[in-house]
């Protein structure tokens, strides 16, 4: 009986972290700014969107969920079997869980999102891809924002 709650208890630690640490990637919207990033200067340039095209943010695949999902596997694989069989089913099991936790993290993580083609005003063309937490149109005036490393974003 203690041996069941005890699997219980590290599974549910284990996708309790997955969850946890899978389910916050770095925002890519154009309205989040992370803490260096605040009271930062950012140059500003003008322009007009010239085009919009919806596109897929990958996922994050930090190795998070590839360890929680092979702990998880590997706990419920020992639940299998005795001796030689148990022993195969842990490894299978964490093997089987590490694959398929990686996949839910990228899955989770993964977002929709924008690239925006601009006309500066300066005659310069440029794309700049980020969250699809807007809705931007060809035409529309915008601010594309810069820092100092290379980061762009496009606001209204």
């Amino acid at each position: 009986m203690m041996r069941h709650v005890y699997t219980a208890v590290v599974a549910l630690m284990a996708l309790t972290t997955l969850t946890l640490l899978s389910g916050c990637p770095a925002s890519m919207s154009a309205s989040s700014y992370t803490r260096d990033q605040a009271r930062s200067a950012q140059n500003v340039e003008f322009g007009t969107v010239q085009s919009v095209r919806e596109v897929q943010i990958e996922g994050t695949k930090s190795g998070v969920g590839t360890l929680a999902g092979g702990a998880i596997g590997g706990v419920l694989g020992n639940e299998v079997g005795a001796g030689t069989g148990r022993t195969l089913a842990t490894i299978g099991g964490g093997l089987a869980g590490a694959v398929a936790g990686s996949a839910i993290e990228e899955g989770v993580t993964r977002q929709r999102g924008l690239e925006i083609t601009v006309r500066l005003d300066n005659g310069r063309t440029m794309a700049v891809t980020q969250a699809a937490d807007e809705s931007f149109v060809a035409g529309d005036r915008v601010r594309v924002l810069f820092d100092r490393f290379g980061t762009a974003r496009v606001v209204r």
